[in-house]
């Protein structure tokens, strides 16, 4: 429970303070999200990866839908700026929220479907 509150305390810090340090990722990016069991309840785990498979960025929702998808897309462009490509699968949750945020840019993201995200060459 002490390291608990210690950990609350703390890792909003440390991000802080290490976020410049972060590594750059690349341009294209790689969406879906999976559903995981946490702490008995079933969650939505949003997750992206660029061209080279490191982590963009990642959040848990309890729904799958357009508020969901936005909130992530505008938590991952912040923390690493806007993307060129975004490819996602073929969820119109993930397309709607990928169209909300463009609808408020001038330049949009291009948005890339396909069934199967393993399948994707570039």
């Amino acid at each position: 429970s002490t390291v608990h509150r210690w950990a609350i305390k703390l890792l909003p810090a440390l991000g802080k303070a290490f976020g410049p340090y972060k590594k750059k990722v690349g341009r294209s990016w790689r969406m879906d999200e999976t559903y995981i069991k946490v702490k008995g309840e079933w969650r939505y785990l949003y997750r992206a990866v660029d061209k080279a498979g490191d982590t963009v960025d990642f959040l848990f929702r309890a729904k799958r839908d357009k508020a969901a998808a936005r909130r992530y897309f505008e938590k991952a462009i912040a923390g690493n700026g806007v993307p060129e490509t975004v490819t996602i699968d073929k969820s119109g949750a993930n397309l709607a929220g990928l169209n909300a945020i463009n609808a408020d840019r001038e330049v949009p993201i291009k948005i890339r479907q396909s069934k199967y995200l393993n399948n994707v060459v570039e």
